[in-house]
């Protein structure tokens, strides 16, 4: 009988446990969630996810399903629908906020040697948003348009493997043009956009702090926007249309098309 790590065990070790006991004490201080451990909370929602379960019922009865195997997979506490509702009520989002952060972050320096798109010799970041359908009858304060409830995920991904830096939560009717005010802009850096995103206030504080941002101007035309700064006269903003680009044809932005997540 194989004595070895199970699947997810496996994954989960890509989780550093003392890592993650130093951004617990900081912020789970609600004192009922502790007969729960933030360890076993985060591995029950991370169960869920890479498992597809739909409800707190599912994730509780597929976990008792083999209760000799819970303990492998990492759990010292058994795992209710109860519990699991208590604590994603009561214990602190920034918790698990910081632990995406050391995620991303280490993420990022595990792919640091790995060379850019389109030879371009600078990151380039992908910036888009989408929804996520709630039950408005769970979740009433996601109310969108008194039918549906959501909220909305704004996402900047490194497109050198497709992994999020940055991300924020947001409520539904949240303007994605808004959501630049936020993002972290890394001079030198390009960032790939659509229409949802144009500002040209937003736009010129991106050109000011020495990036670029290209837009796709639609699904069929090659063309692109493209936005940069200018070395005389304090990084003015200038509005120019690249061109057509097709695969093989060198310009400034290089190479085809520039693909948008």
């Amino acid at each position: 009988m194989d004595q070895g790590k199970t699947v997810f065990a496996q994954v989960m070790s890509c989780v550093s446990h003392w890592e993650f006991r130093r951004a617990t004490p900081d912020r789970d201080k609600t004192p009922r969630t502790r007969l729960f451990s933030a360890w076993d909370h985060f591995l029950a929602m991370s169960f869920a996810q890479i498992t597809f379960r739909e409800s707190l019922r599912d994730i509780e009865a597929r976990l008792d399903s083999q209760p000799r195997l819970r303990y492998h997979l990492g759990f010292r506490s058994r795992v209710t629908r109860s519990t699991l509702a208590r604590v994603n009520e009561q214990r602190p989002w920034q918790l698990f906020a910081a632990i995406a952060q050391r995620l991303m972050h280490r993420a990022r320096e595990a792919y640091r040697e790995e060379p850019y798109i389109l030879d371009l010799k600078a990151p380039a970041y992908a910036l888009d948003s989408t929804f996520i359908d709630l039950s408005l009858a769970l979740c009433p304060w996601a109310n969108w348009t008194g039918s549906d409830a959501t909220v909305k995920l704004h996402t900047m991904l490194d497109l050198r493997a497709a992994f999020p830096v940055f991300a924020t939560v947001t409520k539904g009717s949240y303007a994605d043009v808004l959501w630049l005010d936020d993002v972290p802009i890394e001079p030198a850096s390009y960032l790939v956009i659509d229409r949802g995103y144009i500002d040209f206030r937003r736009l010129r504080s991106i050109a000011q702090a020495g990036a670029f941002f290209v837009r796709q101007i639609g699904a069929t035309s090659p063309s692109l926007l493209r936005g940069y700064s200018n070395g005389g006269r304090g990084g003015s903003f200038k509005r120019a249309l690249v061109g057509q680009l097709y695969a093989g044809v060198d310009t400034s932005v290089r190479a085809g098309r520039v693909p948008v997540s």
